[in-house]
């Protein structure tokens, strides 16, 4: 009887076990299904949009939609003389097209109440943008090697800053933004290696410190500093210049 008991046990257990597995995918599928479809009605009501506004402005193009890691990328793209056309509406440094970013996310926000993290790419310069600052990262960090000095970037918007942040991660080196608003910035530091190396050193110490804080052997790492007896102690009154009495 006592041993049929045990087994019973680990029968329960296991059922309980694939129970709350399949309930947990179960939930995980309709989260994903549930994402998927918001991604979908998200591209739709911008594509709209962006047609509309296309017609507006008299120009022609093709509109491409993906999603990656759950967030919606549309590009207007076209040929030839169609694609010299659409520029005007990215501006000389990009400026249009992240205003009309905005407006389209707005457009999003207004129909479903969802706020949009979309990201619209016109004439392909996002894709030339982002090649630019992969280099812009390799510079910076190819400095900060060689100077070991901190190197400030220029103020970029937060989708570029979240690009340069990858790329100086993949080249094994730290950065973090500093600034508010338009002066917002990248900052790019050290090479990971030795900010992990800086950690592991300072929790070292820090271990020590708590070991060493309920005494131990004089001169051991941690050791609490063992102080001489007062009636030891002997003080030197002799003026400078003078011999010692």
């Amino acid at each position: 009887m006592s041993a049929q008991q045990p087994t019973d046990q680990r029968r329960d257990d296991d059922a309980a076990e694939t129970a709350h597995a399949s309930a947990a995918e179960a939930a995980a599928s309709e989260s994903s299904a549930e994402e998927a479809a918001l991604r979908e009605e998200e591209s739709e009501i911008a594509a709209d949009y962006l047609e509309e506004l296309l017609d507006i402005a008299d120009l022609d193009g093709d509109i491409e939609i993906e999603v990656h890691q759950n967030r919606t990328f549309l590009s207007v793209v076209a040929e030839g003389e169609q694609a010299e056309d659409l520029k005007m509406l990215v501006g000389k440094h990009g400026e249009v097209l992240d205003s009309l970013q905005e407006l389209v996310r707005l457009s999003v926000l207004a129909a479903t109440g969802n706020r949009s993290r979309l990201i619209l790419d016109i004439a392909g310069h996002r894709e030339r943008r982002k090649g630019e600052l992969r280099r812009l990262a390799e510079e910076a960090v190819a400095s900060v090697r060689e100077s070991g000095k901190d190197r400030h970037l220029q103020p970029l918007s937060p989708y570029e800053r979240k690009l340069v942040h990858d790329f100086v991660a993949e080249l094994g080196f730290l950065s973090a933004s500093e600034g508010e608003g338009p002066k917002r910035h990248i900052v790019v530091t050290g090479p990971r290696e030795a900010a992990e190396d800086a950690a592991s050193v300072a929790g070292a110490d820090a271990a020590d410190a708590a070991g060493g804080a309920t005494g131990g052997v004089p001169g051991a790492p941690g050791a609490v500093p063992q102080h001489p007896d007062p009636a030891e102690v002997t003080v030197d009154f002799t003026a400078p210049g003078e011999e010692p009495a």
